[in-house]
């Protein structure tokens, strides 16, 4: 058993060390929200935030996240910065199909904690998750949205 902290819950998960992240959210612990796209870490769909850091969990290990603060696309509300970002989100119209939305705001609110006031060159830095819809200009512009309210 690997115990792993998920939005604030401790939870207790019988899966193989090695096993990745996004699995043990989506398939033991039923959270939905942080989708699969390429599984080799590239696209960013799968995003989550653990000690504050946006991580890719597809290529993460389960047993390397243990006594970590691991938050997913469903805790965002709660959360102040991602709170911040979703209602830029809305207000800004980003997401068009939404598939790598959550991975969006995630990446988005990792980077707004680390860079509270980002400039465009921190946006266009940080924010290097792929969009199939080409939404990158309103992603970019919530993010600075958010920047700004939070």
């Amino acid at each position: 058993m690997i115990e792993i902290s998920v939005n604030g819950r401790t939870q207790s998960v019988d899966a193989e060390p090695d096993t990745p992240l996004l699995w043990v959210l989506r398939d033991w612990l039923g959270m939905t929200g942080t989708k699969y796209g390429c599984g080799i870490a590239q696209c960013g769909a799968c995003s989550v935030l653990v000690d504050g850091q946006a991580m890719r969990s597809c290529q993460v290990p389960v047993e390397s996240v243990a006594g970590q603060q691991i938050l997913t696309i469903e805790a965002m509300a709660d959360h102040p910065v991602g709170k911040k970002v979703v209602e830029a989100w809305v207000a800004a119209q980003a997401p068009q199909c939404g598939y790598c939305q959550s991975g969006q705001v995630i990446a988005a609110t990792g980077m707004l904690l680390q860079t509270p006031k980002p400039t465009e060159d921190d946006i266009a830095g940080a924010m290097t998750n792929l969009c199939r819809c080409g939404t990158y200009l309103d992603i970019a512009a919530a993010v600075k949205r958010a920047a700004e309210t939070a």
